[in-house]
C-alpha cells in the first residue's frame, strides 16, 4: 500500500492508506497548485 507522496514543490504528503493520501493530495493540489489535477491512479503512480 503506498501512503507518501512528495509534490515536487517540496511538501511530504502522508496517508493512514491510499484513500486518504489521494484526498491529502488532491487537496495540496488546489490549495497549493491550481490547474495541477491528477486523478487516483496518477498519484497512486507517483506515491510511494
Amino acid at each position: 500500500m503506498k501512503t507518501r507522496l512528495t509534490c515536487p514543490c517540496g511538501e511530504m504528503l502522508r496517508g493512514e492508506d491510499e484513500d486518504q493520501l489521494v484526498e491529502k493530495v488532491q487537496k495540496h493540489l488546489a490549495d497549493n497548485h491550481p490547474g495541477h489535477d491528477y486523478s487516483r491512479d496518477e498519484i497512486l503512480f507517483m506515491a510511494y
